[in-house]
């Protein structure tokens, strides 16, 4: 294992890159999994994010193998070797261009909507994937942004196979690679966690990343206070707090395992918060270091008082200074979240869990005031009878919804915009400004 996760692999490729900030830049993602690449990579330049739409040409009676990619614009790259070698008859190439070109055409619907493309002409392009393999995908992308006029293309990845210059050398002007070790198999072998990133999560990043900076009309005005630092005890935790004009409250998102604040699934929900006037703040309540301690992970106790802790730094802070504050936890961050409520009796408006632990918390479920909306997924069987027991202990308004069909990641179709949608109606109920009497 190189990286983490694509995340770890996306700050770690901004760094390298930073040497081009000064450039009229571009940064465009490979959905589905060079997406969370490239979001970190846009933010370390400080540049627009797109993505550019490829189709692999999988082997019939071998998908993963790619014989060929294509990709937006009219954009087609074909392997004849793999071709000849898995004995591919033109009929057969033809059935699977023809079907991969359909689902181009949704993804690229799906994925754009009504968001504007970010103009390339005269520009440099990083083209961004979280890997590569046989490079037809990469190659089709290049060929994408040259002709929608990219004055100069850089294809940068973290990890990718030791002759990959020799490949792709003709396809950009310049390739950028983390690491290329000799012993490749595979992209996912590189990273600790290579869970397939859903088209919500793509969704997600590229609303939170907004419009590029011209006037283009986005979903709404916003304030980006963008990373800040937290001193909690004698720990420092990073977090990024947004903040939409007119606010009318603000979600803390907790969670244990020190992701909340890079969380594509948490991003997702903010997003939707934001669109809805709603501030967050989504920091990581352990260190890069300490969440590797399994101890301090279950460490509800030690979770829910830096939690209590920074909640006072956010109520100090001036452009939320006065809002109704509302608690978002995630696994055992949903633990901490209740038993931060309980110690903050009438200070917390509402509280939400998605597919957390409230178990954890239940020496001090009684004593939560907030009223607390509890949100598992259908077929996640251990954790929804978890919930249930949590939930019999409630004396505050409470409610526990699931979403049919859905895992504790909620990763199916529907089931995180579900999520999302039950958790902005549930804090724009509690966290609005209470009228005056």
């Amino acid at each position: 294992m190189m990286f983490l996760d694509r995340t770890d692999a996306g700050r770690r490729l901004g760094e390298r890159l930073r040497r081009l900030r000064g450039e009229d830049v571009v940064v465009v993602g490979l959905p589905r999994g060079g997406v969370p690449v490239a979001f970190e990579v846009a933010r370390a330049m400080g540049a627009p994010l797109d993505v550019i739409v490829v189709r692999k040409l999988g082997v019939p009676w071998q998908p993963e193998l790619g014989m060929g990619a294509i990709g937006e614009g009219g954009a087609r790259e074909i392997n004849e070797e793999i071709v000849r070698l898995a004995r591919v008859s033109p009929e057969e190439l033809a059935a699977v261009e023809e079907r991969e070109h359909a689902e181009l055409e949704r993804r690229a619907r799906r994925f754009r909507g009504d968001r504007p493309r970010v103009p390339l002409r005269g520009r440099t392009v990083i083209v961004v994937d979280d890997g590569i393999a046989t490079g037809s995908t990469a190659r089709a992308a290049c060929r994408v942004a040259r002709a929608q006029g990219a004055a100069r293309v850089v294809l940068a990845v973290p990890v990718a196979p030791p002759d990959w210059t020799a490949r792709l050398g003709q396809d950009a002007d310049e390739l950028v690679c983390l690491e290329t070790p000799e012993l490749f198999a595979s992209i996912g072998q590189f990273y600790g966690d290579f869970t397939q990133t859903s088209d919500e999560e793509v969704l997600a990043l590229l609303r939170q990343a907004g419009p590029e900076p011209s006037g283009v009309p986005g979903t709404g005005e916003r304030t980006q206070v963008g990373e800040v630092e937290v001193r909690a005890g004698p720990m420092r935790l990073a977090g990024h707090l947004t903040v939409p004009e007119y606010a009318r409250g603000v979600v803390m998102f907790a969670h244990g395992s020190g992701s909340s604040r890079h969380s594509p699934r948490n991003r997702y929900v903010a997003a939707d918060l934001n669109r809805a006037g709603l501030a967050t703040f989504l920091f990581d309540l352990l260190t890069p270091e300490e969440e590797y301690d399994r101890g301090k992970v279950f460490d509800i106790g030690l979770l829910a008082r830096r939690l209590v802790e920074v909640t006072g730094w956010v109520r100090d802070r001036p452009e939320v200074r006065g809002l109704r504050v509302g608690y978002f936890g995630a696994g055992t961050g949903a633990a901490a979240a209740l038993r931060a409520a309980a110690d903050l009796p009438g200070e917390i408006a509402a509280v939400v869990s998605r597919g957390g632990r409230p178990d954890l918390a239940a020496p001090r479920l009684e004593e939560v005031t907030a009223p607390t909306l509890l949100i598992v997924g259908g077929r996640d069987d251990a954790v929804l009878y978890l919930n249930r027991e949590a939930q019999a202990r409630l004396r505050c308004e409470h409610d526990l919804v699931v979403v049919p069909g859905a895992t504790h990641l909620f990763e199916e179709p529907g089931a995180l915009e579900a999520v999302a949608a039950l958790a902005r109606d549930w804090f724009v109920g509690h966290l609005a400004p209470v009228a005056a009497g």
